[in-house]
């Protein structure tokens, strides 16, 4: 593995998403790569892999998902005996999806964004440690605990004011407003919704997970899961129409929410659950999004 070089005295990046990408860059850097041998996995290449090469091939479309499992064991199996260069791999591997998820979280976050990007990763380190690789679809269970920790994160830096240019004071914002995870954890923070029914709002509406997928993670029963999450966007829905001054009009976010989380009319709610019932319990959501090593945020 390359050394990090002394010349130039440049200074090591503050932010933790930045930090890790460097550190995999120099992995992957001279003569000698840290490298995987892709005989050990199905549809790899059999010769050894440069792990750059290797997120790659991973974020190939064509790369099956069972593909995807085999190397998060090996490699996660690896960082929790080895630690140090694998754990930073793990890292890397993971930065399509870390990426644009903080800035997803962080995007129009009035307050500096390096303190919820460090609780991503540091979720995301967590998971490392206590993910079960006996199960399957270990990237979406990794980028999820990840997403919780930076959102636990966004909705405890909202307990603070929020600065407001120009002068040296600073003004709460005027609920609901900004990005829409904002509006979803103001809405968490008036009591409007609880957390986890932020959380089936946020990661099912705004990022597109299957339903069934969350709460299959989540550990709920999926009409469960369903009907709690259509309880929470009525509420949701009906503080945003409640809410002072017509903001929707001024506040695109809040806008998108709304248009994202209003409950569906009867007819159109009974239709889509014949067609989940008839498809064996399947997702209410989009279909399937490209989680993961894919770079969804």
């Amino acid at each position: 593995m390359a050394s990090p070089s002394n010349s130039g005295h440049a200074e090591w990046p503050s932010n933790s998403l930045d930090a890790a990408r460097e550190a995999f860059a120099w992995l992957t850097a001279g003569d000698h790569p840290v490298a995987l041998d892709g005989r050990l996995f199905d549809h790899l290449p059999n010769r050894e892999i440069p792990v750059d090469e290797l997120r790659d091939l991973l974020l190939r479309r064509s790369c099956p998902r069972r593909v995807w499992d085999q190397v998060w064991r090996h490699v996660i199996t690896r960082s929790r005996a080895e630690g140090g260069t694998w754990t930073i791999v793990a890292v890397g591997l993971a930065l399509p999806m870390l990426t644009p998820m903080a800035a997803r979280l962080t995007d129009r976050y009035a307050g500096d964004p390096a303190d919820i990007h460090a609780e991503i990763v540091s979720g995301f380190l967590d998971a490392l440690q206590t993910v079960d690789l006996t199960r399957g679809r270990i990237t979406i269970r990794l980028r999820w605990a990840a997403y919780r920790a930076g959102h636990r994160a966004l909705l405890a830096a909202l307990d603070g004011p929020t600065p407001k240019a120009p002068g040296f004071f600073s003004a709460e914002p005027k609920p609901p407003s900004g990005h829409p995870d904002l509006v979803l954890a103001r809405a968490v923070e008036v009591g409007v919704l609880a957390r986890t029914e932020a959380e089936v709002i946020a990661e099912t509406r705004l990022d597109e997970t299957p339903l069934n997928e969350w709460a299959a993670e989540a550990e709920i029963e999926f009409w469960a899961a369903y009907k709690m999450r259509k309880r929470a966007e009525h509420r949701l829905a009906a503080w945003l129409s409640e809410s002072a001054d017509g903001s929707h009009d001024s506040d695109p976010p809040s806008q998108a929410v709304t248009s994202q989380t209003v409950p569906r009319t009867a007819s159109n709610t009974a239709g889509r659950s014949q067609n989940v019932t008839k498809k064996g319990g399947g997702g209410l959501s989009n279909e399937p999004p490209n989680s993961g090593l894919q770079g969804r945020g």
